[in-house]
């Protein structure tokens, strides 16, 4: 909760921070005092590199500018984020949004087999791509797929998208209500509907009646760790 006394406590941190941050020095008259003109290396690694702020919140916390925080960080050669590395800290300032467990039983370990080996075989894995993403017109192996990254990943259901490619002859509609029954989504977590011309009535065509559903999960630390677990 917010209100004059979370304010009054930043304030105080602050306050603390900008006394620990100067080192004390000794003078030429044998007397102690802090130097202002040089920060601490252990309060820089602390705010930037454990508590994810940025140069430009150091600088407000402690109260210099904005260049004398990156003089120093460069000065102690404290590693600097990429550039992707501080917007996914910035998109998540509490930290990953998922928590992968171990299974536990024979049981879960099958199951997370299973999930391992659906995204080897159906996922995309480019070393480019920013989410997880399964695609498949089979509604079983789709529920399965949210299922194993609910269960081992502790994704939330409803921070996933997903999208429907559909061939130009079946209903938008009636493909969107078979698809939210079958994987309990709702019409919200769909992306814009990709509509393809038909090319005849092939076999492909009678199995994928409803189209093909892509799976998104939009974070590539969780699409790095899933690919990390394969035997490539």
């Amino acid at each position: 909760m917010g209100g004059p006394l979370a304010f009054r406590k930043d304030e105080m941190r602050a306050e603390a921070c900008r006394k620990v941050v100067f080192p004390v020095v000794r003078t030429k008259r044998d007397k102690w005092k802090r130097d202002t003109k040089k920060l601490s290396r252990e309060v820089l690694a602390l705010l930037y590199t454990e508590r994810g702020k940025s140069m430009a919140e150091i600088a407000n916390i402690i109260g210099c500018s904005h260049h004398k925080v990156i003089y120093w960080m460069e000065r102690y050669k404290i590693s600097r984020r990429t550039r992707s590395d501080a917007t996914y800290k910035k998109r998540n300032p509490q930290g990953d949004p998922f928590l992968f467990r171990t299974p536990q039983t024979q049981k879960e370990r099958e199951l997370f087999g299973l999930g391992v080996g659906l995204f080897w075989g159906e996922g995309t894995k480019a070393i480019k791509t920013n989410s997880v993403r399964l695609g498949n017109s089979d509604p079983a192996l789709l529920r399965f797929f949210v299922e194993f990254l609910v269960i081992f990943f502790g994704v939330k259901k409803e921070d996933m998208r997903f999208g429907l490619q559909l061939f130009n002859d079946v209903s938008v509609s009636e493909a969107l209500d078979f698809w939210g029954k079958e994987l309990r989504i709702g019409r919200k977590q769909f992306y814009k509907v990709i509509i393809t011309p038909s090319r005849g009535s092939g076999t492909y065509r009678k199995k994928s009646r409803f189209g093909v559903v892509t799976v998104y999960y939009n974070n590539k630390r969780l699409k790095d760790k899933l690919v990390s677990l394969l035997p490539m």
